[in-house]
């Protein structure tokens, strides 16, 4: 009988669920645009007030992990519980939840990756450096080739170390995303709620 993925070992889930790098796929936008129809539906009452594509899915020119990336912003942490129930209850696994801050997946099974996989990050409105990282690079074709080149030289190395490789990324990260916050300012402050 195989195990439940809640009583795997991360080594175990790290197997399971191997870092894969993939050709841009048109397909990813509208696996996006589905999914945020769906939690926007679900989730209407919910203080929500910018549901985004982000992750390098949203890209759109770059080798990326076929698991698209969405980021929730909600006024406050007031709607966590009810946002933690109502996507349990729609094939949502929460990975990690704090009171700022959760983090669930959707489309991971016994069986490995589903045909289509989501990450879904829900924050505090403002905690959204993922927008600025996402918009630099699509304004930036050329550091999100340098992006794509470092993700493509961890690949391999980390490719059953989920954590190392998202640490050997970080710097590149973080030295973007001030750059972009320099360049875009307030472009994603609290004022602002259309959906992206």
């Amino acid at each position: 009988m195989q195990k439940e993925l809640s009583e795997m070992s991360l080594e175990e889930l790290w197997q399971l669920f191997p870092i894969v790098l993939t050709k841009p796929d048109e397909r990813w936008a509208s696996y996006y645009d589905e999914e945020q129809k769906l939690l926007h539906h679900i989730l209407a009452d919910m203080n929500i007030v910018r549901i985004s594509h982000v992750g390098s899915t949203a890209i759109c020119s770059i080798w990326a992990k076929p698991i698209i990336a969405i980021l929730i912003e909600v006024k406050d942490n007031q709607s966590f519980n009810a946002i933690y129930r109502e996507l349990l209850n729609r094939d949502y696994l929460c990975m990690a939840k704090s009171e700022m801050r959760m983090d669930l997946n959707k489309g991971y099974s016994k069986n490995g990756f589903s045909d289509k996989v989501y990450h879904l990050h829900v924050r505090i409105v403002g905690d959204n450096d993922e927008l600025y990282f996402r918009d630099y690079l699509i304004d930036n074709p050329s550091v999100a080739k340098e992006y794509e080149k470092l993700k493509l030289s961890l690949w391999k190395r980390y490719e059953h170390d989920r954590d190392g490789y998202t640490n050997a990324k970080t710097s590149f990260v973080k030295d973007y995303t001030y750059l972009a916050k320099q360049a875009y300012k307030s472009r994603y402050d609290n004022k602002k709620t259309s959906a992206i």
